[in-house]
């Protein structure tokens, strides 16, 4: 400390505040938005200052209201099923014709987020050629640059043609319930698929010419198909959970009624979306779930959802003492909003 003369403030020495530890903490600051935060910005000004602009992809309604794995599942993992009302999924890992052993092998169910947007690539491509015949471009690389943004180099390649070949493996069950009547589709999603690498590294991995969609599974999207906003997707690349809370909201807030409300409790989101999650501990679901809405709401800005949050901590008298309880939050509120998307095809 060092004492200036009197009437003059007292200064102190800048190294007796400012610690070589707390200089090392201020140092690892962000100066700004993060990536995901960059990039979930630009995709929200984008729309708002080029609406027109807009390019559609497209999730058929159960993948909407259900969802296929967040993580790798493990190779042990042959069946996976998802519910939601009167919604249910089922999705059953299959195999593949090897090259080199020339038998059948196992693969995998296909995860994350990467299967979902190629999913919702194929599915515009069928939908504007209105045909389950799809035109596919003469490399991976160039489609993991144009659709994905991802850096194409080998690495991602190879996770999203994994994922192709894991949906191209898969047989699913798709089962839906409106107006009284019971629709069950039992297919393939995608066939006639070579999802084998070549042997060599550095040699490229070419797409075929085209891919085929079973006619039970694109005459079932042709009816059941829930338009999105390629932009949004693309910034909530990043997260399985943010791309699958949009794609709900997508397909939800505009057939929720004007004046009246939806309310969904954490019981019934941790149900749908808490895959992993202990539900004894839901408060580690909600923790998580809340991120990723927070990053949806960032780009899907006409969306009017509500999170109730818990009412202030109250002292109650038990057994002779005192103990502080707080009531527990019960979840969303959904209003009636315009989809993220008014245009059917693009």
């Amino acid at each position: 400390m060092t004492k200036r003369r009197e009437g003059q403030s007292e200064l102190t020495q800048l190294g007796d505040i400012v610690t070589p530890k707390l200089l090392k903490q201020i140092k690892r600051r962000p100066t700004g938005p993060t990536p995901i935060q960059q990039r979930l910005l630009d995709a929200a000004a984008f729309s708002v200052e080029q609406p027109d602009l807009q390019t559609l992809l497209y999730q058929h309604t159960v993948f909407c209201q259900t969802s296929l794995p967040y993580r790798d599942p493990g190779d042990d993992a042959r069946t996976w099923e998802r519910s939601n009302g009167d919604v249910q999924l089922e999705v059953m890992a299959g195999k593949a014709m090897h090259p080199d052993l020339g038998r059948f092998v196992p693969v995998g169910l296909p995860f994350g987020p990467k299967c979902r947007m190629v999913l919702m690539h194929i599915n515009q491509r069928a939908l504007v050629t209105e045909s389950p015949h799809v035109e596919v471009e003469d490399t991976l690389s160039k489609f993991v640059r144009k659709v994905l943004k991802l850096d194409s180099k080998g690495r991602n390649m190879r996770v999203v043609k994994d994922q192709l070949a894991r949906l191209s493996a898969s047989s699913i069950r798709l089962g839906v319930v409106r107006d009284g009547h019971a629709v069950t589709v039992n297919s393939q999603i995608v066939t006639a698929f070579d999802v084998w690498f070549p042997k060599d590294d550095r040699q490229r991995v070419l797409w075929p010419s085209t891919i085929s969609l079973s006619h039970e599974y694109f005459n079932s999207l042709m009816n059941h198909a829930v338009p999105l906003d390629e932009t949004h997707i693309a910034a909530l690349s990043h997260s399985a959970l943010a791309l699958d809370i949009y794609t709900w909201l997508a397909q939800r807030l505009h057939r929720i009624p004007a004046g009246k409300p939806a309310r969904v409790s954490w019981l019934a989101l941790h149900g749908q979306f808490g895959q992993g999650y202990d539900p004894e501990r839901i408060d580690n679901f909600r923790r998580v779930f809340r991120v990723a809405l927070k990053e949806v709401l960032m780009v899907y800005r006409a969306a009017h959802v509500d999170d109730e949050d818990p009412r202030p901590p109250r002292i109650y008298s038990q057994g002779g003492s005192y103990v502080w309880r707080e009531k527990p939050a019960k979840g969303l509120t959904l209003y009636n909003s315009p989809p993220p998307v008014r245009k059917l095809l693009k």
